[in-house]
């Protein structure tokens, strides 16, 4: 049965790595074939296209129900209702629409739409709504959010932003409750953490500002404020717990086995739990494997540990098989492996407090690989302040937070109590803060594979118990992970990375031994692509600082996430074409016309115009010289900028050169580009912006001189080999199946 098992949770994990999905007749022949071969007794392979195909299906399906092309960036109206809870910040109202119906075209199922500046919604209304439609679509970038696989993960078959509305029914619905419920907790005074309350008992995290994300992610204890297996396992062991006490003191009435009374009401709490919290996927997850466990020790512990843990991973991946595009899949299910390989089989029984620092020790080292693997931060303070954080939520704060919400309608008791449980949550976030600032969280760069090997081996080894032969060989298997040499340009070639940024420019450019970034990448309100996408990609690629920070002009898409950079890693020097509107603190030095030097045989040479008479036209243009293959960044000068240029007498020939201004109309006029005569042209833009860059008569421009556009809404980040001679490098092109070309 095991074995049977296993293969079939390999045919449903292995649709995580398929780069295509198979075409649909195979997928519906595979269990035919399954079927042929039980006779043979090859039912492990058999369950394997089981699993194989059920996945597969469940897909495609998704997939099937994207926005049709032709719907792609047209607003039309439509009518659904608004399901989980709507999420407010910044004037933009977040929301999910359901069923939603339009009299023109068939629509998803799900929708994820953005209303800026829109009204107060509220689970469970109806609205008739204008939205323009969008098709899933994420930034790609070395080491970034794969915003489209947890899109498809959700089920979500387009994005939209809202025009205008009109509401049509009110509130209805479980949805509707929640929201009141999650009303009444922000409304209550709980020394500022409101938002935290109701992200430990709804499962919404809007309530959280940037910098408590930050402070979670820094300390690795994210887990604790946003509702998942551990919070549902915990009040289901609370409440065995309870029942289990009452019957070995006597108090438990005789006729009432405890037992399955205890597994019952256990269960009873972690399914009402997970109701309140919304049932998400996760939510979902951590309620079978709580069934699972409960069912186990009532029933079936003489199967061992590890069964249930099988079966419940089998019966989440029947139930959702996108679950596994998700990293807390990973995590979730490595972190109980984890402690049942710590905790099963030992002899005797440890105090409490060695329990819980052995239980931190194994997530902090057996998660290490995990966490490599999916390009996750990894907290060197995360056991620490686990430590301290785990019981406090755990045993302190839960519990308050639940009964207090529980006791709401009493006159002040529940406020009391949410009172307390916010003033406990306080407490608690000074103290992460202070140790994230001690130890902020760390994102090594991604390693190569047989490293990769190596340090999960070592971690293994850590694993063991005390007096296993090699045990200690774990440390030495773990040094993979700080000396990895990063590849470097040979000397006279620079590597040049054009990040993904949306309606932006970010531009990475590496020496052998040197690292320059042009620009860094817009801010809107809390979102900074310097500190989501920016500086994530620079440590991804192994950049640990850098010489130099060109923010061409002070414009937001440009200069919006320079702080960002400034306080995550160490520059050494800022320089700007509007250095005086820069903010102060980023102590940006003017760029210079006819600036020129050399970082390992590759020359820089900057440009400004004195002249300028607004922010584009100042931008700083930056030519750079690798092995006699030239490439021009201009940044957002338009046709007087471009004919000032080259008035300059700088010689501007170049065989890649960077659309000035993302291909605006006013820009790239054809003096520059027959003065340039580029080979290739980069884009950086978002998707269906609205300034309609690039202009369709720019695009005709350079097709007309055969020069190869890279566009990174089409592309992804481009990585080109400046002094190679070759093309350019897509991050898009690598195939994923649920990643749109």
């Amino acid at each position: 049965m095991r074995i049977g098992m296993s293969a079939l949770v390999a045919g449903l994990l292995l649709l995580r790595f398929l780069p295509v999905l198979p075409p649909v007749w195979l997928l519906w022949l595979l269990p035919v074939l399954g079927l042929m071969l039980l006779p043979f007794r090859s039912y492990p392979l058999a369950f394997f296209l089981f699993g194989l195909s059920w996945a597969g299906i469940s897909a495609q399906s998704a997939l099937d129900d994207r926005l049709a092309p032709q719907l792609d960036g047209r607003t039309l109206w439509l009518q659904g209702q608004v399901v989980g809870l709507p999420d407010r910040g910044d004037g933009v109202v977040r929301f999910q629409l359901q069923q939603a119906e339009s009299r023109r075209a068939r629509l998803p199922q799900l929708l994820r739409l953005a209303w800026y500046g829109g009204p107060e919604l509220r689970a469970g209304e109806t609205w008739r709504l204008a939205v323009r439609l969008k098709r899933p679509h994420g930034l790609v970038n070395p080491q970034s959010f794969d915003y489209e696989a947890w899109l498809l993960a959700q089920r979500i078959g387009a994005t939209g932003t809202v025009k205008s509305g009109q509401l049509l029914s009110a509130a209805s619905g479980p949805g509707s409750w929640r929201d009141g419920l999650r009303q009444r907790l922000l409304a209550v005074d709980a020394h500022g953490r409101e938002g935290a309350l109701a992200a430990l008992v709804l499962g919404d995290g809007s309530g959280l500002s940037v910098a408590d994300w930050r402070v979670l992610q820094d300390t690795g204890t994210v887990h604790l404020l946003v509702i998942s297996g551990q919070h549902i396992g915990l009040l289901a062991a609370l409440l065995y717990g309870l029942i289990a006490g009452l019957a070995r003191l006597g108090w438990w009435p005789r006729r009432w086995p405890w037992l399955p009374w205890a597994c019952g009401l256990a269960f009873a709490g972690a399914l009402g739990y997970g109701l309140l919290a919304g049932f998400e996927v996760p939510v979902r997850r951590a309620c079978v494997m709580v069934g699972l466990v409960l069912l186990w020790r009532w029933r079936f512990r003489h199967l061992g540990v590890f069964l249930p843990l099988l079966v419940a991973l089998v019966a989440v991946l029947l139930l959702e098989p996108l679950a596994s595009l998700q990293p807390g899949f990973w995590l979730s299910f490595g972190a109980v492996l984890l402690l049942v390989l710590i905790f099963s089989g030992r002899l005797g029984a440890w105090p409490w407090w060695q329990s819980l620092g052995r239980a931190q020790w194994a997530m902090a080292v057996g998660l290490l690989p995990l966490l490599l693997a999916l390009g996750l931060p990894v907290s060197a303070s995360g056991p620490l302040a686990n430590l301290l954080a785990v019981p406090w939520v755990g045993l302190a704060v839960v519990p308050l937070a639940l009964l207090g919400t529980l006791l709401l309608p009493l006159p002040w008791l529940g406020e009391a109590l949410l009172w307390l449980a916010g003033g406990l949550l306080k407490l608690l976030f000074m103290l992460l803060a202070q140790i994230a600032t001690w130890l902020p969280a760390w994102l090594p760069e991604t390693l190569p594979l047989w490293a990769w090997l190596l340090v999960a081996l070592g971690t293994l080894l850590l694993l063991l118990p005390a007096g296993m032969p090699l045990r200690s060989l774990g440390w030495i298997l773990l040094l993979p992970l700080f000396y990895t040499e990063v590849q470097r340009p040979a000397d006279g070639q620079a590597e040049v990375w054009v990040l993904d940024v949306g309606q932006g420019l970010a531009v990475l450019l590496r020496t052998r031994e040197h690292a320059l970034l042009y620009d860094a990448g817009p801010r809107f309100g809390d979102f900074d692509m310097g500190e989501r996408v920016v500086l994530p990609s620079l440590r991804g690629l192994g950049v640990a600082q850098l010489d130099m920070l060109l923010i061409s002009h002070a414009d937001n898409d440009h200069a919006g996430g320079a702080l960002a950079i400034r306080r995550g890693m160490a520059v050494r020097q800022v320089v700007s074409g509007e250095a005086a509107v820069l903010p102060a603190m980023l102590r940006a030095e003017a760029c210079e016309s006819g600036r020129s030097w050399q970082w390992d045989g590759v020359r820089f040479t900057t440009w400004h115009w004195a002249g300028a008479t607004d922010g584009n036209q100042a931008s700083c243009v930056l030519l750079i010289e690798a092995a006699g293959e030239r490439l021009l960044l201009t940044g957002d000068i338009d046709s007087s900028a471009e004919r000032a240029l080259l008035d300059s007498g700088l010689d501007v020939r170049a065989h890649w050169l960077l659309a000035p201004h993302h291909g605006s109309r006013s820009s790239s006029s054809q003096a520059l580009l027959d003065a340039v005569a580029p080979r290739a042209a980069l884009i950086s833009r978002g998707r269906h912006n609205a300034f309609g860059h690039p202009h369709a008569a720019v695009v005709a421009r350079y097709e007309a001189l055969f020069a190869r556009l890279y566009d990174t809404v089409e592309h992804g980040a481009v990585r080109i080999r400046l002094g190679a001679f070759a093309q350019g490098q897509g991050l898009r092109e690598r195939a994923r199946f649920w990643r749109e070309k």
